[in-house]
C-alpha cells in the first residue's frame, strides 16, 4: 500500500541525478518499496523483533537518504524530541537515552533508543557502540517493535552526512579522505557514493594503520567498488590535502584534521564527536569554513564547535544554517567551487524514528505481501 499522497503524509522521493536541479518530494519511483501508511502499521498488535540481518536486508543508503530528504522538514515541526540525557557509566564509557514522539495520526510513534558508548572496545575487537530502538504506538501506546538501533545508528549517521554532502560538496568530487575504520566508517564510504557517484578514489586512514589497510581490502572485493580505487595510508597529513569531501568518524579528543591542509573547495564531514572533550579538526578548520549543523544541539554538543565559540574563533550566529534549511532552500549550500564547506552532526530522536519508521512500515508490508 502507497501512502496517500496528501499535504500531511510523508512521501518517499528518488535522489536527483548529478547534475540535475534538485526538485521537491515527489511520488515514490517504483526503485525502492514503498512502506505501508503509518496508520496501517501502528495498528498492528503483536511486538516484533528486528534483527541486524532482517533491517540489512530492509534499508539503503540510497532509500535512507531519500526519505530523510522528504521527510525531515516536517517532521523536525510535528515530532517532539527532548533533549538527549547522557550518563557517565564509567570513567571512560557512557549511556545516552534518545526520546522522540509524535501524536500526528501520520506518524503515530513513540520511540527511545538507548545507546551504550565504550571507546576502549577496539582493544577488544568490538564496536564501540551498541544500541537498542523499542517502537511505540502513540495512539494506544502498545510495543510495536524492538530493533538492532546499533546498525540503525550507523545508517541513519551515515545517510545524514551524505544528504548534507548532496549540498554542500562540489558536485565533481573524485577523492574521498576516511579518517578512521570503525563500524562507521564502511557505511559513510557507500553513502557518500550515492549523491556523488563522482567519486574514484577513497583513502583510508586510522590510528592503527593494519585496521585501514583491512577495512580497503574489505571494500575492494564488495559490489559498488568495481570501478572506485580503495587504499589506505599511514599518514593523515600526507593525504588529508588530496580529499575533496574528508569524513571524520573517530573518537578522539584531539584534533586530527588540521584546517590549514584542507584543499580549496574541501567538504569536512564531521561525524565522530558527541560531548565537548571530544574533537576531530582544529579551530583553523572551523574558521576556514562556512559551517552547518544538522541541527542546533551540535552548537553545545560537539567540542569542534563548543570550543571555537568559546575561544571565539566564530560565533554561534556564525555558523551557517542546519540540514533542514538547506533541503528547503532557506539557505545556500555551496556558493562556488573554491569554498571550504564544514557539516557536523550529532544525531537526534527526530532521525532515528524517522529511520524506525521506514525499517518498521517496510518490514510490515513485506510481511503482508
Amino acid at each position: 500500500m502507497r501512502t496517500k499522497d496528501t499535504s500531511q503524509s510523508y512521501r518517499l522521493v528518488v535522489l536527483p541525478l548529478p547534475g540535475s536541479v534538485l526538485s521537491p518530494p515527489t511520488r515514490q519511483s517504483s526503485m525502492e518499496p514503498p512502506p505501508t501508511t503509518a496508520a496501517a502499521a501502528a495498528s498492528t498488535t503483536n511486538p516484533v523483533f528486528i534483527s541486524t540481518v532482517t533491517l540489512r536486508s530492509l534499508l539503503t543508503h540510497k532509500s535512507l537518504i531519500a526519505h530523510f530528504q522528504s521527510t525531515l522538514p516536517t517532521a523536525t515541526l510535528s515530532l517532539s524530541t527532548p533533549h538527549r540525557h547522557s550518563l557517565p557509566t564509567s570513567p571512560a564509557s557512557s549511556i545516552l537515552l534518545m526520546p522522540s514522539f509524535s501524536a500526528s495520526p501520520f506518524l503515530p510513534y513513540i520511540g527511545v533508543k538507548i545507546v551504550t558508548h565504550h571507546p576502549m572496545n577496539s582493544s577488544l575487537s568490538l564496536p564501540s557502540i551498541h544500541a537498542a530502538y523499542v517502537l511505540f504506538s502513540s495512539l494506544s501506546g502498545q510495543t510495536l517493535a524492538l530493533m538492532d538501533a546499533t546498525e540503525l545508528t550507523l545508517l541513519r549517521t551515515a545517510a545524514i552526512s551524505a544528504l548534507a554532502s548532496l549540498y554542500l560538496s562540489n558536485p565533481n568530487a573524485h577523492v574521498l579522505v576516511m579518517v578512521g575504520s570503525g563500524s562507521l566508517a564502511p557505511h559513510l564510504i557507500r553513502a557518500h557514493l550515492v549523491p556523488r557517484p563522482s567519486l574514484k578514489r577513497v583513502i583510508i586512514w586510522n590510528r592503527t594503520e593494519d585496521r585501514a589497510r583491512a577495512l580497503a581490502v574489505k571494500l575492494k572485493g564488495e559490489e559498488g567498488f568495481e570501478n572506485v580505487e580503495v587504499e589506505s595510508c599511514g599518514c593523515l597529513d600526507e593525504v588529508v590535502g588530496l580529499g575533496d569531501i574528508v569524513s571524520c568518524a573517530t573518537n578522539s579528543e584531539a584534533a586530527l584534521v588540521m584546517g590549514a591542509k584542507l584543499k580549496e573547495g574541501a567538504h569536512l564531514d564531521l561525524v565522530g564527536s558527541f560531548k565537548e572533550t571530544m574533537k576531530e579538526c582544529d579551530d583553523e578548520a572551523i574558521r576556514r569554513g562556512r559551517v552547518f549543523v544538522d541541527n542546533v544541539g551540535a552548537l553545545d554538543e560537539s567540542g569542534e564547535l563548543v570550543g571555537a565559540i568559546k575561544r571565539g574563533v566564530i560565533s554561534r550566529e556564525d555558523v551557517c544554517g542546519s540540514l533542514v534549511e538547506l533541503i528547503n532552500g532557506e539557505k545556500p549550500g555551496r556558493k562556488d567551487e573554491k569554498e571550504i564547506t564544514v557539516f557536523k552532526s550529532v544525531g537526534s530522536g527526530v532521525v532515528d524514528l524517522l529511520t524506525a519508521q521506514l525499517i518498521y512500515e517496510t518490514y510490515i508490508k513485506a510481511q503482508i505481501e
